[in-house]
């Protein structure tokens, strides 16, 4: 049967099953399996770029961020920001007195973006990230996971399923058709990015 639809999608779980009594758990298999695929899945599909304005020493994140590719200011000479943890951020600033000047670092700190030296202007900068998977549901029926890559949706989702089915011996299986079809994925994104394939992203404001 066709596997592009979310409805589809947990009619095929269901037949795999061979179970007609899943309907209410169902959606929460697809759910679990995406959040595994948030976490284990990177492709060149998830790349987003976000421009935006900083003038102070945290800004907000996207709300679809998953994963950080790089940070640079834009504006005026260009300037990548170099990733430090908090516990770096904190001495800095305790040895510079917490100067202003244009950024040069940044840390995410409780769900933003802090940078340092705090701006002493406005400062124009992009951001390359992975974003989360925009998850399936009866008004978002489809996705590009689900559009390019419909077997590991039905093999993680399957996979989610055996603790509430218990003692499946299909587990296995379907775990290891799953991990098979990750780092497929994984592989293809490289390829694609390294092979001169072209790709487009989304400009987005996490102002």
């Amino acid at each position: 049967m066709a596997l592009t639809t979310y409805d589809e999608l947990k009619t095929s779980i269901a037949d795999f099953l061979n179970r007609d009594d899943l309907t209410s758990v169902i959606p929460d298999f697809i759910t679990m399996a995406e959040s595994d695929l948030n976490m284990n899945l990177r492709h060149w599909r998830q790349e987003e770029r976000a421009i935006a304005p900083i003038d102070s020493q945290f800004s907000a994140i996207p709300a679809d961020f998953l994963e950080i590719i790089s940070f640079h200011i834009s504006s005026g000479d260009f300037r990548a920001l170099e990733l430090i943890s908090k516990a770096e951020m904190l001495d800095r600033r305790y040895k510079s007195g917490d100067a202003s000047g244009k950024p040069a670092f940044y840390a995410v700190t409780a769900g933003e973006l802090e940078v340092y030296p705090t701006p002493d202007g406005e400062y124009t900068t992009e951001l390359y990230y992975f974003s989360r998977i925009d998850a399936l549901s009866a008004s978002n029926t489809s996705n590009w996971v689900l559009e390019y890559f419909p077997n590991v949706y039905l093999y993680g989702s399957l996979m989610h399923s055996a603790p509430y089915l218990k003692d499946d011996p299909r587990l296995q299986v379907w775990g290891s058709l799953y991990q098979a079809a990750i780092n497929a994925i994984n592989l293809e994104g490289e390829r694609s990015k390294t092979g001169g394939s072209g790709r487009r992203t989304r400009i987005r404001s996490y102002s």
